[in-house]
């Protein structure tokens, strides 16, 4: 049988590709590799049996080739959790009109720059893990640690400003999806609001956690829809395989957008945050950093899918005016059922994101003032720390029951994630390039350029927007 091999450290930055991240799925799976909540379960996994008499005793049988086949899943099962809750996120109520967006506008055009960031995605998201499994610390409390107040402050507002935005985009998002069905926004998002409040006051991480990973199952709407539009899958190939990018203003705006929203400032946060208040140990590491490259992966995927969803249904057609134009992609799926399926989606996604948003700034704002911080914690315990997270809640609810253009407030609110991400990357990846602080665990040489490489880059495209919308002010643009 064969196992995934990782680095000789166990510590993985050496592939920028996240190609050597996939550690453990067989019975290479112990208990000193698992994450605490799985420990006894992997651990528990039968050894397999060498070859012994009978049909099935050459080589492994039938039987027992199922048996392992089941083992891996068990494992891969054991594996999902913050990493793959933290980029899921991302495929937010914003994500999906940003990727619909795209699709629409620019049909299979954005594919290509879509498979970098999804480059940049694994190699982020692995490198939030490590800094939390190897210090115990998440990236709110190493910035208060390694960086002066004034640049602490800096890194926390940043994540404010562009969470604040976010979370009314969620809440906007799930009144959305109710209005497809006839329902009022006003009638379902103060309770949406009660209800999510609750699952992260009264509820443990680990049991969260799992109704994260439950809302995820949304997702899987748009590849059965992509397949069923029949998308011309030879456009499809060339566009993934070939380089492509429009000088005009509206595809680097997009472009924006599209990093804003895969790789979020939050979801650094909460995937490090949510690493240390799993529990999670550096010898946890490799399960650890498999659940942050394979939900990086699965989470791009998704994105792929409905960009090529929608470019097949209403590719050309410009850009999205409302919720009900972009359930349109869904129609080869769902027939006249494609607004039900749409809301289904969007609802999931954006319940999804409206717990995950406003748990990265809490953690944040926790880690930064050194108080107590996490989901398991009672409100008398973690006072700070949870009354951000009803803060912005309440806002965010508030702010979504106003007459807002919802398709523009989602996308600008990535334009705006796009514009920040830039600063906390350098925060993250000064941060893991520190021997000081990871020793043996920090980004090696090669790691150090490609994550220099990713943050330069997606500095280079915030650039670009922000000169162009100042030049735009001007009338020079």
């Amino acid at each position: 049988m064969s196992t995934i091999r990782t680095d000789s450290a166990g510590l993985g930055p050496t592939d920028p590709t996240g190609a050597s991240v996939t550690a453990v799925v067989g019975t290479g799976v112990a208990a000193t590799a698992a994450v605490p909540g799985a420990r006894a379960a992997v651990g528990s996994l039968p050894a397999e049996p060498g070859p012994g008499p009978g049909p099935e005793g050459r080589g492994g049988g039938g039987g027992r080739g199922r048996r392992r086949g089941w083992r891996r899943i068990a494992a891969i099962a054991m594996v999902a959790g913050p990493g793959l809750v933290a980029a899921n996120a991302g495929n937010d109520a914003a994500g999906i009109a940003t990727y619909a967006s795209a699709g629409s506008q620019f049909t299979y055009g954005t594919l290509f720059f879509m498979v970098l960031v999804t480059i940049a995605l694994v190699m982020v998201q692995e490198m939030a893990v490590r800094l939390g499994a190897h210090t115990g610390k998440g990236l709110g409390a190493l910035i208060r640690e390694q960086f002066s107040l004034r640049l602490t402050a800096l890194a926390v507002g940043c994540l404010l400003l562009a969470n604040t935005g976010l979370v009314v985009s969620e809440f906007a998002g799930i009144g959305a999806a109710f209005e497809l069905l006839g329902v009022p926004k006003w009638a379902v998002i103060p309770p949406a609001a009660g209800l999510l409040w609750a699952l992260v006051l009264f509820g443990s991480y680990r049991w969260a956690e799992r109704i994260f990973l439950v809302m995820s199952l949304a997702f899987f709407s748009y590849p059965i829809a992509m397949i069923l539009g029949h998308p011309h899958w030879g456009e499809v190939g060339k566009n993934l395989a070939v380089p492509h990018m429009e000088p005009s203003s509206d595809f680097i705006l997009l472009a924006v957008a599209l990093i804003g929203t895969t790789v979020s400032p939050y979801m650094q946060f909460y995937a490090a945050a949510g690493v240390v208040d799993r529990g999670a140990k550096p010898e946890d590491y490799k399960l650890i950093r498999a659940d942050a490259v394979l939900g990086a992966i699965f989470a791009c995927l998704i994105s792929l899918t409905i960009i090529i969803a929608t470019a097949s249904a209403i590719g050309g057609s410009g850009p999205l005016q409302s919720a009900a134009e972009a359930a349109r992609a869904l129609e080869p799926v769902a027939g006249q059922g494609a607004e039900l399926l749409f809301a289904f989606g969007l609802l999931g996604a954006s319940a999804l994101a409206g717990a995950v948003v406003p748990l990265s700034a809490s953690y944040a704002i926790g880690e930064a003032a050194g108080v107590e911080r996490s989901v398991s914690r009672r409100f008398r315990d973690a006072p700070l720390f949870l009354g951000v997270f009803t803060a912005q809640i309440a806002l965010g609810a508030i702010v979504a029951l106003t007459p807002v253009d919802v398709i523009q407030l989602l996308i600008g609110t990535q334009v705006l994630q796009g514009l920040i991400s830039p600063i906390v990357l350098v925060y993250l990846l000064v941060l893991t390039n520190r021997r000081s602080l990871l020793g043996a665990a920090a980004n090696s040489p090669r790691y150090r350029i490609a994550a220099t490489a990713v943050v330069v880059g997606v500095a280079l495209m915030s650039t670009i927007l922000l000169v162009q919308t100042l030049l735009g002010w001007f009338g020079l643009a």
